[in-house]
């Protein structure tokens, strides 16, 4: 595969400079190896010919043996087309090309046998088809079964570079360099699992006989590009291990016992008890742990933090909770600094706009050791920030930094601090295996008692007028309210909600109450300032856009209103619902949406309406959207890049693969061993 992966696309038969320029700046095909792993999107089966007189207006690529019988260029300048007449023998249908039209008249010849092959439309009782492929029989033949739709750009198809002629150029590859496409898995691997070959496989992805070969291609290819990945984290997190020891944390003593004792707000779910206890015995392991902590919203991670760092207190080492805006920071000070104070423990906040004077008692207090949690934003990684002990690091929504950022923490100090990232966003099974597939994982997957689920509801816009009522109840009552708009501004090429039309109207219809706005383009003091007001209840109503899904606690706010629902993904509409039901009172969200919402986005918001478990609508969410663009890089540093396999949909694969990565590695930590050696590369 070397080679492949060293020749340049250029030099391989029927591309030339010029086609070698477009398809890397189109597809980033610059090498042998990248064209043999762009592998069609779908197939189309080209074993079945249709008569003119059997198509359908619902059918989508078929094709048809005949001849042209006629070719006329017709119009001018640019309305200019080519018309074919096209006959079976028992019928006849219009054949039509609007570009490339001299190539395609030269390469026409009036009698002789074709097979076209494209999307059939009838129009005035008169079948036509519009820019076909155009094949000779005998090379359809020769081809027969699937074939293959490459992802292609328009750009592309204005050139002239269809599917067909990439399937041409990687057959050209399999002629001179099937030879070259060496097999990594092992053999015993391949046959234990009953996997086909590397060659068979790359053949069969570009060209199946049928449909049984296409799923045993794709089988085999998906393995391999999952078990590599797995292979590679899994590595790289027990490389780590060895390499980096860590406090032996074996005390439980003073500030845990009478924190537990004397400080603990509510009984501990279940749930929050084993997730402490694995935390402890990674502590306890002389191994420096890494471990991301999954909960819902409200259910307890910051608790089972400060519980942690306790334990990090009782032996004579430092604490530290990084977050990613003042306003989360300043949150989680709050809450920790007023649960922990009656038992004399030293809590600091530390941000962008923490005074001199403070900042300069906090460095000294941290370096005399005097002071025992530090919390704040990113201001805690500067370089001028020194600990006597630091031993248990919290990065709180992990995903909102960069792996560079989060390491500057490691290297606080000389033996590295332990490593507990705590998400609300709850990430599926199979997602959590690949993006942070070297940290272990602990998820809280109970609330604690007395928690209300949020009733979620779906409202249209004739129902406006009851759901103003209904905020207007709440607001008598002395509750708060959340209105969420997906726009800032009004945008013409969009018919959505905006914030700034939305802060009027709600300012109008709520006379008698305060209405607090706040959106991402604001400067940080006025946004923090619009926060304050509504956190401290100087305003009833905060209208906003999605910054305030993450980060925001008021336990007072009761209704979330999400205006033009239907725009929002699941896992977002499951964060801004998060805003709500953090108090006694019964909380709302009610999603508002056009009443012309098609069947599929209908079905995704009617999840909502059914559960309030963020696991269900985060996998959900992940089946409907799959994974897109995964924000940031994997914990490792590793990029997440898959050709083939799916994280969405390929759950299986990917827990095989990582039982195979881990059985190998437990026999051949080093991957020295003869068949794996073409596992390093």
């Amino acid at each position: 595969m070397d080679r492949l992966r060293a020749t340049d696309i250029t030099y391989l038969k029927g591309v030339g400079p010029t086609r070698a320029k477009i398809l890397g700046e189109e597809l980033g095909i610059k090498t042998l190896y990248d064209l043999l792993y762009h592998f069609p999107s779908h197939y189309i089966d080209r074993s079945q010919f249709y008569a003119i007189t059997s198509l359908r207006s619902d059918m989508t690529m078929v094709q048809i043996k005949g001849r042209f019988v006629s070719l006329n260029t017709l119009g001018e300048g640019a309305r200019t087309r080519l018309v074919g007449l096209f006959t079976d023998g028992l019928s006849t249908m219009e054949v039509v090309w609007f570009k490339r039209i001299k190539a395609i008249r030269e390469q026409i010849r009036i009698g002789n046998p074709y097979v076209i092959f494209g999307k059939p439309a009838e129009y005035n009782g008169r079948w036509s088809m519009v820019h076909p492929e155009i094949d000779s029989p005998e090379d359809v033949e020769s081809t027969i079964g699937l074939r293959g739709v490459y992802p292609l750009t328009e750009k592309l198809r204005n050139r002239g570079i269809t599917s067909r002629t990439l399937f041409s150029l990687v057959r050209n590859i399999f002629s001179l360099h099937l030879k070259n496409v060496d097999d990594p898995i092992p053999a015993d691997l391949r046959g234990r699992l009953r996997l086909i070959g590397k060659r068979d496989a790359l053949l069969a992805i570009h060209n199946p006989r049928d449909n049984d070969q296409l799923i045993k291609a794709r089988e085999r290819l998906k393995f391999e590009e999952l078990f590599y990945l797995q292979l590679n984290i899994l590595s790289y997190s027990r490389r780590r291990s060895v390499r980096f020891g860590g406090h032996t944390f074996t005390k439980i003593g003073h500030y845990f016992n009478s924190f537990y004792s004397q400080c603990l707000p509510f009984e501990l779910t279940g749930a929050q008890k084993r997730v402490i206890r694995e935390i402890r015995r990674d502590m306890n392991s002389g191994r420096q742990m890494n471990r991301l902590l999954q909960g819902d919203v409200g259910s307890g991670k910051t608790l089972v933090a400060l519980m942690c760092m306790l334990i990090a207190l009782d032996n004579g080492c430092q604490a530290c909770l990084m977050a990613p805006t003042e306003i989360l920071a300043t949150q989680h000070f709050e809450t920790i600094s007023q649960l922990a104070a009656r038992i004399g423990v030293n809590v600091k906040l530390l941000t962008g706009s923490t005074p001199k004077k403070s900042r300069d008692l906090i460095h000294s207090q941290l370096t005399d050791g005097s002071l025992h949690i530090l919390i704040g934003t990113h201001a805690v990684i500067e370089d001028n920030v020194r600990f006597a002990r630091l031993g248990f690091v919290v990065i709180d929504e992990q995903h909102r930094f960069g792996v560079a950022q989060r390491a500057r923490l490691w290297k606080k100090n000389n033996v590295p601090p332990h490593i507990l990232v705590m998400t609300a966003t709850p990430i599926p099974r199979t997602l959590a295996m690949t993006l942070y597939g070297d940290l272990d994982v602990s998820v809280i997957d109970e609330l604690p008692p007395g928690r209300k689920p949020v009733t979620t509801l779906l409202r249209m816009e004739e129902n406006r007028l009851d759901v103003y009522r209904s905020i207007a109840r709440q607001l008598k009552q002395g509750r708060q309210v959340y209105i969420v708009y997906p726009l800032i501004k009004e945008n013409e090429k969009v018919d959505l909600k905006s914030l700034e039309d939305g802060y009027e109207q709600i300012c109008e219809t709520f006379r008698d109450f305060r209405v607090a706005y706040v959106h991402g383009k604001m400067k940080p003091a006025e946004k923090d300032l619009q926060m304050t007001r509504f956190a401290t209840h100087q305003a009833d109503i905060l209208v906003a856009t999605t910054v305030i899904e993450v980060g925001v606690n008021v336990p007072n706010a009761t209704i979330m209103v999400i205006e033009n629902a239907e725009r929002f993904g699941l896992s977002q509409l499951h964060q801004l619902r998060g805003r709500v039901g953090r108090g006694d009172g019964q909380s709302y969200c009610i999603l508002m949406s056009r009443p012309e919402i098609s069947g599929p986005t209908r079905k995704r918001l009617s999840i909502m309406t059914s559960t309030t478990d963020g696991f269900v609508v985060a996998e959900a969410d992940l089946r409907l959207r799959g994974p897109g663009d995964i924000e940031g890089t994997m914990q490792s540093g590793m990029s997440l890049s898959l050709n083939i396999a799916n994280i969405a949909t390929d759950g299986r694969l990917i827990q095989l693969a990582r039982n195979e990565a881990e059985n190998i590695l437990e026999n051949e930590p080093t991957l020295s061993a003869h068949d794996n050696s073409l596992l390093c590369r």
